[in-house]
C-alpha cells in the first residue's frame, strides 16, 4: 500500500498529540525546561541540515527569492487564518493557542529530507522504512509540542499526510521525469535549505526571534528551479 508510511506518520502525530494532551498537568517548570531542550534540539539538528550543502549560494539565493514571494503571497498569514478558522470550529478559550500549536508543528513535520526521501521511497519501492522512523520523531516531538502549545499540533497531520501522499502517489512520475543528478542535488540543497528554517523554528520557539517561517516555505521551490537550471547551463556549455 503506497500512503501506509503517511497514514501510519499521520496518526503517530495525533497519538502524541493526545497522549501530550493527557500529560498537560505536569508542573510548568517541567514543561518549560523540556520545551527549551526540545528547541534546541530542533536547533542542531537544521544546523546538521545545513552543512549538508554543496552549493550554498544555491540556498542563499533560495532563501532570498523566497521570503520575497512568501512576503507577496503572504503564507505566514494564511497558515495562521487556517489555525485560527480551526479554533473557531473546535470552540478554543485562548485566541491564538491552536493556531500557533498547528502552525508550528506543521513546519516542523514537514519542512525536512525526510518527509520527501520517505514519501518517494513509500512511492516508488514501497519501502515504509523512513516514514516509520519520522512517524516516530514526529509522535514524540508533538507529544512534547502539545504539553506547551496545545491541541492545534493535531491539526497538523492534515497537511503532512496531504504533503506526503502526494509526493508518495506520484513517485513513479517524478523519478520519469526528473534526473537522478537533478534530484540528488535538490534534496541535499533542499535539506540545508529547510535546515536554516528549522532552526528559524528553535530560535522562535526560545522566544529569541519571531521569524516569519512560514514566508520561507518558496525557497524549497525555488531550490528545484535554481538546481534544474544549473543542471541544464551545465549540460549546454560543458
Amino acid at each position: 500500500m503506497v500512503l501506509l508510511g503517511t497514514i501510519v506518520n499521520g496518526l503517530a502525530i495525533i497519538a502524541g498529540t493526545m497522549l501530550g494532551k493527557v500529560l498537560t498537568k505536569i508542573p510548568e517548570d517541567i514543561k518549560k525546561l523540556v520545551m527549551q531542550g526540545i528547541s534546541l534540539a530542533v536547533i542542531v539538528l537544521g544546523m546538521q541540515m545545513a552543512f549538508k550543502s554543496e552549493e550554498f549560494l544555491i540556498v542563499i539565493g533560495s532563501l532570498v527569492v523566497g521570503a520575497i514571494l512568501g512576503e507577496l503571497w503572504r503564507l505566514d498569514g494564511k497558515l495562521n487564518d487556517a489555525g485560527l478558522w480551526l479554533e473557531r470550529k473546535i470552540g478554543a478559550k485562548e485566541e491564538g493557542s491552536v493556531a500557533k500549536g498547528f502552525v508550528t508543528a506543521t513546519l516542523i513535520f514537514v519542512v525536512g529530507a525526510l518527509a520527501i526521501l520517505g514519501s518517494l521511497d513509500s512511492g516508488l519501492r514501497g519501502d515504509h522504512t523512513l516514514l516509520y522512523t519520522k512517524s516516530l520523531i514526529d509522535g514524540f516531538t508533538s507529544l512534547f509540542l502539545t504539553t506547551t502549545l496545545g491541541i492545534g499540533v493535531i491539526f497538523s497531520a492534515i497537511p503532512v499526510v496531504l504533503y506526503q501522499g502526494f509526493i508518495a502517489l506520484f513517485a513513479v512520475q517524478i523519478e520519469k521525469i526528473v534526473p537522478e543528478a537533478i534530484m540528488n542535488s535538490f534534496i541535499k540543497e533542499m535539506t540545508a535549505t529547510g535546515g536554516i528554517m528549522i532552526m528559524a523554528i528553535g530560535l522562535n520557539l526560545l522566544g529569541i526571534t519571531k521569524i516569519k517561517v512560514a514566508n520561507l516555505l518558496p525557497a524549497i521551490i525555488v531550490v528545484a528551479l535554481i538546481v534544474t537550471g544549473l543542471y541544464y547551463m551545465e549540460g549546454l556549455f560543458f
